[in-house]
């Protein structure tokens, strides 16, 4: 027989996920009534909670989880995920625990230790970052009792989550580039089976509608947010002569650039580039880049505070939380 989850108990009582988190763990917001269904379900179940439920209020472990799921194979050469981890862990230190990392170099690897991250018991809580919506470690812990968070936007419905406005700044993007009169502005995507790919993407095709401009097929080339991908990626949209190019990454805007550079052909004379993250290189580029910068690493630290609001109110208590981006004007564009 498989084992109960707090959604079962819930669902048998009527009431919430977190309803049952918050009677298991005796907290007062409880009404005495609701308290009383959902502790007869219990008794009439024998549901016991695993370790990790037990301690949502009290007797914790003092450790969370950040789980990186597969296919991110530059890892500590990309500065989005440093940044990231650097804010969790700043942000595990605000509320005393201690962070545990979890990075998986396959698919297979995922599926054969994802079950010693949900049933270990000894996490308070883990915070997994959707690189995939939909992603299957992701469902997994969804569907047991231990509190979840999701960094970036993770296609299953009601997990909390924290993410920068990728469509807004996508579209930003767009709007900024159609009134300096570019038109004939060219798209490099990240992977489009991931939320900030899909995102940004559909970002930047509404901005550009709004001048009634459409985005053809042949100016979208698509990376996975590297360098070498956006000088690739250019490289294909070259033969179709963009006067701009707006890339999903800083990476691939300095790919980009590189390949523009080699073709014999100035920025922004000749084509406009514009990046996506605002990190260091972005600066230091030649020309320097014009980015929407986001704050990952505050994306980091917001991931942790949801988690510690989950752990101490129920996840009734957090709606998802989308941070600002901002444009950054540089030479590039």
């Amino acid at each position: 027989m498989a084992r109960l989850t707090l959604e079962d108990v819930g669902a048998l009582a009527g009431v919430s996920r977190s309803t049952v988190s918050r009677v298991i763990n005796n907290a007062a917001s409880v009404r005495p009534e609701v308290r009383a269904r959902v502790e007869a379900v219990i008794s009439q179940t024998g549901y016991v909670p695993n370790a990790a439920a037990r301690s949502l209020v009290s007797n914790r472990t003092g450790v969370i989880g950040l789980v990186i799921p597969s296919h991110v194979s530059n890892l500590f050469e990309d500065p989005y995920f440093a940044r990231l981890i650097q804010g969790v862990t700043s942000g595990a230190k605000q509320i005393s625990s201690t962070l545990t990392l979890f990075l998986f170099e396959s698919e297979e690897e995922e599926r054969e230790v994802s079950p010693r991250v949900v049933e270990s018991g000894f996490l308070d809580g883990v915070i997994v970052t959707a690189t995939r919506p939909g992603n299957s470690l992701m469902r997994k812990i969804a569907a047991t009792d231990l509190p979840l968070v999701a960094i970036g936007r993770p296609g299953i419905d009601g997990i909390p989550y924290v993410d920068v406005d990728n469509r807004a700044g996508a579209f930003r993007a767009a709007k900024f580039l159609r009134e300096k009169n570019y038109v004939r502005c060219g798209f490099i995507g990240g992977p489009e089976n991931t939320s900030t790919g899909e995102d940004r993407l559909a970002g930047f095709i509404d901005g550009l509608a709004e001048f009634g401009t459409a985005l053809p097929n042949n100016l979208r080339a698509f990376g996975d947010f590297s360098e070498g991908s956006g000088y690739t990626a250019m490289s294909e949209l070259l033969d179709h002569s963009p006067d701009a190019v707006f890339a999903a990454s800083d990476g691939m805007a300095l790919g980009a650039i590189r390949r523009i550079q080699d073709a014999g052909l100035s920025i922004p004379q000749d084509i406009a580039v514009i990046g996506f993250d605002g990190f260091t290189k972005a600066e230091t580029a030649q020309p320097p880049l014009t980015t929407l910068r986001q704050p990952v690493s505050a994306t980091g630290s917001k991931a942790v505070e949801m988690l510690h609001r989950i752990l101490r109110d129920g996840s009734d208590s957090v709606q998802p939380e989308i941070l600002p981006v901002e444009l950054i004007h540089r030479a590039s564009a």
